[in-house]
């Protein structure tokens, strides 16, 4: 009597096979894309500081805001400042990190607030989100492609001390600073600019900006 042959079934094992496959290959897409999104965004260092003002410099910040804090930097740290001076490099650096949107991350990223006297930071955060910041785009993982101006220079033009009074604070002695803000690429932004600088115990701040 002869034998039979047994017949493998092989269509269940190349199944089964190309099944582990086929898993295998959705997992490691499923792994890149998961890294890919999980990307933390870079941290901003902060590079140059002036602490007994509370003011900082970080690595986002253009070559002229950070050669401008350099020189307010050295007058505040003199043992006798000139503050005329100090309303001048404070009007410079102001103006060049606000209008630098190139440095922003985002909208919300709103350069010269630490400038801002507090009780007006609010309102001028939210006017800055509303017009100047409003079409900034993402850029938490360096890959802005958006054209976005860069402040080259300000120059300060007219600056004077006179009374400032509202009905929550008067100074007698603020300052009036008319300044001229280049860029490096002209792309319709405010030229002309106009602040009124308060003293706020040691320091002077941003209480309007026209």
């Amino acid at each position: 009597m002869k034998e039979k042959k047994r017949r493998i079934k092989t269509g269940p094992i190349v199944c089964l096979f190309l099944i582990f496959i086929f898993g295998i290959l959705i997992y490691c897409v499923f792994e890149l894309l998961g890294s890919l999104k999980t990307d933390e965004p870079k941290e901003i260092k902060i590079v140059n500081q002036i602490e007994s003002y509370k003011y900082s410099l970080d690595e986002n910040d253009s070559a002229y805001v950070s050669d401008v804090f350099k020189k307010l930097k050295e007058e505040l740290e003199k043992e006798e400042k000139e503050e005329e001076k100090y309303a001048s490099l404070l009007s410079q650096i102001f103006l060049a990190d606000f209008f630098t949107l190139n440095s922003a991350t985002n909208k919300n990223d709103i350069g010269g607030t630490q400038f801002v006297l507090s009780t007006y930071r609010d309102t001028f955060i939210k006017k800055a989100k509303d017009t100047v910041y409003r079409y900034v785009e993402n850029n938490l993982y360096k890959d802005r492609q958006q054209e976005l101006p860069i402040v080259s220079k300000v120059d300060v033009k007219k600056i004077e001390k006179k009374a400032y009074t509202t009905d929550k604070l008067t100074d007698a002695n603020a300052y009036y600073v008319t300044c001229e803000i280049h860029y490096k690429e002209e792309l319709g932004y405010q030229v002309y600019a106009n602040l009124i600088l308060v003293h706020n115990d040691n320091k002077l701040e941003v209480a309007v900006m026209k």
